[in-house]
């Protein structure tokens, strides 16, 4: 809108295909990263998605407007070690509730793979069986449910929690709560915030993995990097993942670029 000095809504259907391939221009002329120009302009075309969407303009101008390639043919956010997932997990303490829903939290990121904002949505009832299987109803972007199994070590970490938490019976509420709170309000979903902070960071700061690795996104991406190089169908990871494109799921495959593989450990003098 800026760039453009839209002012007012209907101005909209004023932008054209060369409004918007100038604006990529501009973006480029910023030095932005490919990745960073590429997500502005999705974000764009679903707004103009919309807008056709509600029948307030007659066609999208992002359509066709060619983006940066990817460029690395990996994602950027660093996948743990198997070695450093496992004592993530076992971090937390087993005889405080805290620890016992820190475990279930961390567990349920690093056995499903889910984004943040996801496992904040989780109610009680998300977390129910399914066809004989204990499941998780993911609500993901763009309003998608899928529906994940649990792994084992989760059930067995996430039954603890919820007898020691107390709140099974209160199906429609959060699933994963504050365990205090100074406003006296624990029946509310943990923030991300909190998820990032008081969990996953504090977490793995306390088993010394590097702050740059302890992203909650950081879980998720060592989980699908995990599941692939257990032999997963890719197809069946971008489902679990809740991928549109199955390009985005490539991006977690780092089968071939595995350090452990490289021809820097064959040299010998």
């Amino acid at each position: 809108m800026r760039f453009l000095g839209i002012e007012q809504a209907a101005e909209f259907r004023t932008v054209t295909r060369a409004h918007i391939i100038a604006w990529r221009k501009e973006l480029e002329h910023q030095a932005l990263a490919p990745a960073s120009i590429r997500r502005k302009l999705a974000a764009l075309s679903d707004l103009f998605d919309h807008l056709c969407d509600a029948n307030t303009i007659t066609h999208n101008p992002v359509k066709g407007v060619s983006r940066p390639k990817e460029g690395a043919n990996e994602g950027k956010t660093p996948a743990l070690s198997d070695a450093q997932a496992k004592m993530l997990l076992s971090a937390p303490p087993l005889d405080t509730l805290k620890g016992k829903r820190d475990r279930a939290i961390l567990a349920v990121l690093l056995y499903h793979a889910l984004r943040r904002a996801e496992l904040c949505a989780l109610r009680v009832c998300d977390y129910a069986l399914r066809r004989g299987v204990q499941t998780i109803a993911v609500h993901g972007k763009g309003g998608k449910i899928r529906y994940l199994p649990v792994h084992p070590a989760a059930v067995r970490l996430v039954e603890e929690y919820l007898d020691a938490a107390g709140h099974r019976l209160d199906t429609a509420g959060a699933l994963f709560r504050p365990v205090q709170n100074p406003c006296g309000n624990l029946e509310k979903p943990l923030s991300g915030r909190a998820i990032h902070s008081a969990v996953v960071q504090k977490w793995a700061l306390a088993v010394g993995v590097r702050p740059e690795e302890v992203r909650p996104h950081a879980l998720r991406t060592t989980a699908a990097t995990n599941a692939l190089e257990h032999g997963a169908d890719i197809a069946k990871v971008q489902e679990w993942l809740g991928h549109s494109s199955i390009s985005t799921t490539r991006l977690y495959d780092r089968r071939k670029s595995r350090p452990e593989d490289s021809p820097t450990f064959k040299v010998e003098y």
